[in-house]
């Protein structure tokens, strides 16, 4: 099931976890690709901060793709098992293979203003850019005080994972406006229909 470019979510406080989350809905039978094409991953390496804007990305091609969505999945999986509390094996070995890339250069330049702006010192790399997603999540999972601000959405059919960083670390979704409003959604029928909630549930079981 494919995804506009523009439904692309910046919000987990991380840019691995924000790649994690171009995938929503994979517990359920149709997840969401948001990364369905060559548009939306430029649209996302420039919504994420990993290159400045303005850039030109003539280089980011089907090969790209598939490479970002293998680093995606993989810190899916590193991510949610650290999470749970399992140690991660294999998979953290290939994101230190990843981080080991050196990441991008950047230069500051003078724009037609006169003003300084951030610019890359040669044209994009593939491998340059993940290295800086895998560093991103290297310092995520190494640092104690961010790995304990991670949670697992509380959403059913969710498996997005965000730091949270709220007062009181009291955040249980991803977004209070999707998740958050389904689960208001349903708590909402639950009241209106008790009956019908327990007929559900006795045919569940």
């Amino acid at each position: 099931m494919a995804a506009d470019a523009f439904d692309l979510r910046f919000d987990s406080g991380r840019i691995c976890l924000d790649l994690v989350a171009t995938v929503d809905g994979r517990l359920t039978e149709t997840p969401v690709e948001r990364l369905d094409g060559v548009e939306p991953l430029r649209a996302w390496l420039l919504g994420a901060g990993l290159i400045p804007g303005g850039t030109v990305l003539d280089t980011v091609d089907t090969a790209w793709l598939t490479r970002f969505r293998a680093a995606r999945d993989l810190l899916h999986r590193i991510v949610h098992t650290e999470v749970e509390g399992r140690a991660a094996g294999p998979d953290l070995e290939r994101v230190n293979a990843l981080a080991a890339t050196a990441p991008p250069a950047v230069r500051a330049v003078r724009a037609t203003d006169g003003t300084l702006v951030a610019r890359l010192a040669a044209a994009p790399d593939c491998g340059a850019l993940l290295a800086q997603v895998a560093r991103d999540a290297v310092a995520l999972l190494t640092d104690p005080v961010a790995r304990g601000q991670l949670r697992r959405c509380e959403g059913e059919s969710c498996s997005l994972v965000y730091l949270d960083t709220s007062r009181g670390r009291r955040r249980r979704w991803c977004s209070s406006e999707l998740c958050g409003n389904r689960e208001r959604v349903a708590r909402h029928r639950r009241r209106l229909n008790p009956q019908r909630e327990q007929n559900m549930n006795e045919f569940q079981t």
